[in-house]
């Protein structure tokens, strides 16, 4: 039988897989000619990194970090006891699917968990399960916490959501074993950067307008000071002679006389490519507008210095 293609355990709210193609098109070409580290400050559900887990033989380790530190526990969790997570998980599914037609019933199991979640005193096991059962069940697999880091997210209207993917759990686990994971500010990365490295960054977007913010990810903000701080660590990437891509909202697509990307980023190359919005209480404001690709290489440059 042919071995299990790791996949994001995961549903989340700009998560990458729509952006892959585009992704593709702009990496360097020495990632298909040469070894390689990926490193991924801002690792979210994973699409790109299981992407190029599966598809780049020459990938010798990958590094991934996050600040959320629960997220961090899951795929720690996963890589090192993925058995014992499915039997919680599996625990939590029957239960959860029993109550199908019991709404009260449903509902009152929902925020039991999610209280139990945001005290924090379950073993690492069972706060991981916690955290993939909230994902799995809240209102469209979005991630969000209060100043206080509380997750506060209503219940998602789905019936029989997979709660338990027992072998995307097993596949992911084997994925993460030449994976280091660290949970910090996405800064300390560069400690594991070597000559042949490559970073991709997915950080939390500038909303584009005050109700679309879905930044409020970890309980400190990420705002217009944190998005330049980021570029001051990319232009520091850039001095060291490492190749990064960045992925951003294009806010002057939403307000034409808005340039804070294209000003802070006027160093490097900008590409706007077509991604889909689907996360939207109203489904008509869901759909089709531009984001960002930054590099720090044209795509010219990478094949010449390959």
């Amino acid at each position: 039988m042919a071995e299990k293609i790791a996949k994001p355990f995961l549903k989340w709210a700009g998560g990458k897989t729509q952006l892959i193609n585009d992704i593709e098109k702009s990496l360097p070409n020495a990632i298909t000619t040469s070894k390689f580290t990926y490193i991924e400050p801002f690792v979210g559900s994973g699409a790109v990194l299981f992407w190029m887990l599966n598809n780049f033989p020459k990938l010798e380790k990958a590094v991934i970090n996050d600040i959320n530190e629960d997220l961090i526990n899951t795929y720690k969790i996963i890589a090192t006891k993925p058995k014992e997570l499915i039997s919680i998980l599996k625990t939590f599914q029957n239960e959860y699917h029993l109550l199908e037609t019991k709404q009260e019933k449903k509902k009152e199991y929902y925020y039991e968990k999610r209280e139990t979640y945001n005290l924090r005193k379950k073993e690492k096991s069972s706060q991981a399960a916690l955290f993939i059962f909230l994902n799995r069940t809240c209102f469209n697999g979005l991630y969000r916490v209060n100043k206080s880091n509380g997750y506060n997210v209503p219940m998602g209207s789905y019936k029989k959501p997979t709660i338990c993917d027992d072998k995307n759990i097993l596949a992911v686990s084997n994925a993460l074993q030449k994976v280091e994971i660290l949970c910090g500010d996405y800064e300390a990365t560069i400690e594991k950067a070597n000559k042949n490295s490559f970073f991709y960054f997915d950080p939390p977007y500038k909303p584009l307008n005050e109700t679309s913010s879905f930044n409020s990810y970890a309980k400190d903000e990420f705002n217009d000071e944190e998005q330049i701080r980021l570029r001051n660590f990319c232009t520091k990437l850039e001095n060291k002679g490492h190749k990064w891509m960045l992925s951003n909202s294009d806010v002057k697509g939403k307000n034409p006389n808005d340039n804070f990307f294209d000003e802070i980023y006027s160093k490097f190359l900008i590409a706007r490519v077509k991604a889909r919005r689907s996360i939207n209480a109203n489904a008509e404001k869901r759909g089709s507008l531009n984001e960002l690709l930054i590099t720090n290489y044209t795509y010219e440059q990478a094949l010449q210095s390959a």
